[in-house]
């Protein structure tokens, strides 16, 4: 017997989560099927395809990196932000995580994307300019 892809294990996965009545069960019956198939190191990749999966059908969920708790107003700034991406959304999720790194501002970070609104950002590319820009008066 033929070993399924990622790709369609990844859409007969996206498909029972949509219907699943008990998910820690699915999530039970998915680790044990990884571990069995040795499967284990297409976790990351799996998650990622189900979540693209899920956007594509209008269940947007997207994790909010930010320095601090979310304003209501930041908050709304983001589900703006993936509403104008993802236009035809019939929901859309923010998973909330806080991370000191990111100074201030937000990260938003979908299944295969990543929008950097953070101030870490954008001094990472004030530093790339002026290093450039310095290289070149140095000349």
């Amino acid at each position: 017997m033929s070993r399924a892809s990622r790709s369609q294990l990844a859409r007969v996965l996206a498909d029972r989560f949509a219907t699943a009545k008990d998910v820690p069960t699915l999530e039970h019956a998915i680790t044990e099927y990884l571990l069995r198939e040795k499967r284990v190191g297409e976790l990351d990749s799996l998650l990622r395809d189900i979540a693209q999966i899920r956007a594509d059908e209008g269940y947007v969920e997207a994790d909010v990196v930010s320095a601090f708790p979310l304003t209501d107003a930041a908050e709304a700034d983001a589900k703006d932000l993936l509403k104008s991406a993802y236009p035809d959304a019939k929901s859309i999720v923010l998973n909330e995580r806080i991370n000191s790194d990111v100074i201030g501002g937000m990260r938003l970070e979908l299944a295969n994307q990543q929008l950097d609104l953070s101030i870490r950002a954008k001094l990472n590319q004030f530093k790339q300019l002026t290093g450039a820009t310095s290289e070149r008066m140095a000349k």
